[in-house]
């Protein structure tokens, strides 16, 4: 009989072992998570501040006569779309 109880012992021991683990893995998880989600947003931020430097850019090389033919017609592009989509924004506010 003594045998099986220490037996049970061993696998409540291990199953408790288990458990805490588990908690402690599953707190890493969530702290992960969290990093994860911070960092993403930074990304997302930083993306967008380099897409607006760019921009900027373009714009300042345009003001100085600086931009080359290629830079120009990219520059155009951007523009006329801008200009499309004042477009639609004016027409969606007439209506």
């Amino acid at each position: 009989m003594a045998a099986v109880e220490e037996h049970i012992n061993r696998v409540y021991n291990k199953i408790q072992q288990l458990l805490k683990q588990y908690y402690v893995l599953q707190k890493e998880n969530e702290k992960l998570r969290l990093s994860v989600g911070t960092l993403q947003a930074t990304h997302q931020q930083d993306t967008e501040k380099i897409h607006q430097l760019t921009q900027q850019v373009s714009i300042l090389k345009s003001a100085a006569g600086q931009m080359e033919e290629p830079d120009k017609k990219v520059f155009e592009k951007q523009i006329n779309q801008y200009i499309k989509e004042i477009d639609k924004c004016i027409g969606l506010l007439s209506e």
